[in-house]
């Protein structure tokens, strides 16, 4: 599940206790606890428009968020009274002492908009920040320069802005004043149409394409009509003298080859024919039909990637030849494609697996010994099943990133770390992100990397995650994968019988640990949920039907997500990686994905045609090794994950339906 995390309305209290619970926070090590729950119940009552007034918050005049209640509380007066002018004073009182400190970023926007809807240019720009402005307050502010006359580079800021490929209503002030400065040229427009189209918003394209003249406009209408209906290619392969852009025509093409496979293979020599192609210029049609085909793991793939011109072959492109060429098990030719790559590319631990395995397919096993050996050195995916394929056991390179103890603390006593760290607790992500980026930005290079440990000891996993990954650090295990829902997990384990490192890799790689985590699909919780399929899951494993507030408990939402990975495990014959593509992608595009006759796991993984998926996978692999390592201590053996793929049997597959219905069994 593709996570873009949002905010989730401040959750209920019981969410705060999960939170102490994970962190095992104590009295030593949490002095503001009685204020931070304090604040946060006065927090909601503001929000919710039942403020008790600023008397009830005297006890916490001194708690370092003290003021974002205050925040907090005018943004709740201008919602309340948007065009009050003491708002509008006590607000600017507030925006001039803090300035641009976090604190300032939602009432500072809400302000500016609320503002502009009253015409208040003066106030507006007085306090307006480009820095951290979205694209609807920078309209208005071109909006307020154009009203006070200040207009000195004006054309060109809004020249940039008028380029965005969607549709900005807050900006036709903006853009108006443009064209009567007859700044807004027949190329400005243009460029916008490509973005446009580029963007697949063809509608607006279409909007935007009105306002240039007729000749200009001709063509790139004929662009938008053939995306929209790319089958008309067929005028162009009918009438060969119909004058068209071959940029236009290739764009078409493009856009028939993945809507039509088979629409494409039909018309290509038609169309190579027709149009009088040379072998040069039919090649870039032969790469837009090639990659969809390897995508669907289509044997014509190697016809059409070999119609392709050298010089029409980037890193992207090869990658699939690649993976066509293993798909079809011809391996001379999958050597011979990864030696096209570039240096770079070509280096990396997955091409060097794969010239391994070439080179064991064409009986060269000291070259693929060798080449193994060096994948070996690496810690991923590949590691592993090189690992596996020389029969031998693998460790994870544990490289401790040194505690500074004295560093530690000095950062902890950090402003802007300690209100990070208060607005984490309080569940005030968003607002917590802000103010560790500050605080981290601030710090000198050689304490950046202490601020992991810090992160992880107050629980915040996800944000500890992210800032070793920015500074590159990776091979602390013991440090980037914690296991801070072991009870909920064994209970999982035991329930389904899938092993805990497994469902600790699920949840790593769905929510980094982040019981409130809500992607923008809506899925919820530690292993990212949809509540529909939750409730399915409930069903099926006849327990309680769970609301979509149930999904931020850990203990029902690990439960539930191991229970839905077991179904899909059953549904697809035991199949691990199947189950989690299906997890991922959902089962319906992994059954798709199934090949006729049975292929090495490392092969059908690697022809996942998502490349989310595909990624989401080989990472679950990984972490359920580290996971597994860290659990025992003991190297890890990977022949495991080295299995034949293939379509379940008849009988196994309804069996998994049945599974569906009623999953438990004496087993589990």
């Amino acid at each position: 599940m593709l996570i873009s995390y949002v905010r989730v309305p401040l959750l209920l209290l019981c969410l705060c206790a999960m939170s102490f619970a994970a962190r095992g926070s104590n009295a030593a090590d949490d002095p503001y606890r009685r204020e931070r729950e304090q604040f946060v119940r006065l927090y909601k009552d503001i929000q919710a428009g039942r403020d008790k007034g600023a008397a009830a918050d005297d006890a916490l005049r001194t708690y370092p968020l003290f003021p974002y209640l205050q925040a907090a509380r005018l943004q709740r007066a201008l919602l309340d009274a948007p065009g009050a002018s003491t708002n509008d004073e006590r607000i600017a009182t507030f925006l001039t002492y803090y300035g641009t400190a976090p604190v300032t970023r939602e009432l500072r926007q809400a302000w500016l908009t609320n503002l502009a809807q009253r015409n208040q240019w003066e106030r507006f720009l007085e306090h307006y920040v480009d820095s951290s402005a979205n694209a609807e307050l920078r309209c208005h502010s071109f909006t307020a320069r154009i009203e006070l006359g200040r207009t000195e580079g004006l054309t060109k800021d809004i020249a940039a802005h008028w380029l965005t490929p969607r549709s900005l209503p807050t900006c036709k002030r903006a853009f108006d004043w443009l064209r009567e400065q007859n700044a807004l040229s027949d190329e400005l427009i243009e460029q916008r149409v490509r973005r446009a189209i580029e963007s697949n918003n063809l509608s607006f394209a279409r909007q935007i394409i009105a306002m240039l003249p007729a000749a200009r406009a001709a063509p790139l209408k004929t662009w938008v009509d053939l995306l929209q209906r790319p089958r008309d290619i067929d005028r162009y392969i009918a009438s060969p003298a119909a004058a068209i852009d071959t940029e236009i025509l290739l764009s078409a093409w493009s856009r028939l080859a993945r809507s039509d496979r088979d629409g494409a293979i039909a018309r290509f020599d038609k169309l190579v024919k027709a149009r009088r192609f040379t072998p040069q210029e039919a090649s870039k049609f032969a790469l837009a039909l090639a990659l969809p085909l390897s995508w669907d793991r289509r044997p014509e793939a190697l016809e059409f990637f070999a119609r392709v011109d050298g010089q029409h072959l980037d890193d992207y492109a090869l990658e699939w030849y690649a993976r066509a060429a293993l798909w079809a098990q011809q391996w001379p030719l999958v050597a011979r494609v990864i030696a096209s790559m570039s240096d770079t590319q070509r280096g990396t631990a997955r091409w060097r697996y794969w010239l391994a395995r070439a080179a064991e397919k064409q009986n060269d096993p000291a070259t693929a010994r060798q080449l193994y050996g060096s994948v070996m050195l690496d810690d991923n995916y590949y590691s592993a099943m090189a690992a596996a394929r020389l029969g031998e056991q693998i460790t994870p390179r544990l490289e401790k990133l040194p505690l500074d103890q004295t560093r530690l603390r000095e950062l902890a006593e950090l402003p802007e770390l300690v209100r990070a760290r208060e607005l984490y607790w309080a569940n005030l992500r968003t607002q917590a992100v802000l103010e560790w980026l500050q605080g981290y930005d601030r710090l000198p290079e050689d304490a950046r990397k202490q601020t992991i440990h810090l992160a992880a000891q107050w629980g915040w996993y996800d944000q500890a995650v992210a800032t070793a990954t920015q500074q590159r650090v990776f091979n602390d295990y013991a440090l980037l994968y914690p296991q801070p829902y072991d009870r909920e997990v064994k209970s999982a384990a035991q329930l389904t019988s899938l092993p805990p490192e497994l469902i600790y890799g699920v949840m790593r790689q769905e929510s980094l640990y982040r019981a409130d985590a809500v992607s923008s699909a809506g899925a919820r919780g530690l292993l990212q949920l949809l509540p529909e399929t939750a409730r399915n899951t409930a069903r099926a494993w006849n327990q309680p039907r769970p609301s979509t507030q149930d999904l931020f408990d850990p203990k029902i939402n690990v439960q539930l997500g191991a229970g839905q990975l077991r179904l899909l495990v059953d549904r697809f014959g035991g199949q691990i990686p199947v189950a989690l593509a299906g997890y991922n992608a959902g089962p319906n595009a992994a059954a798709r994905w199934l090949p006729d006759s049975p292929i090495d796991s490392d092969i059908w993984i690697e022809n996942i045609p998502y490349n989310e998926t595909r990624t989401y996978v080989q990472r679950i692999v990984w972490h359920s090794i580290v996971f597994a390592w860290l659990r025992t201590g003991e190297a890890q053996r990977t022949e495991r994950w080295l299995t034949r793929i293939a379509k379940p049997r008849e009988t196994a597959v309804a069996e998994a339906g049945q599974q569906w219905a009623s999953p438990v069994s004496s087993d589990t």
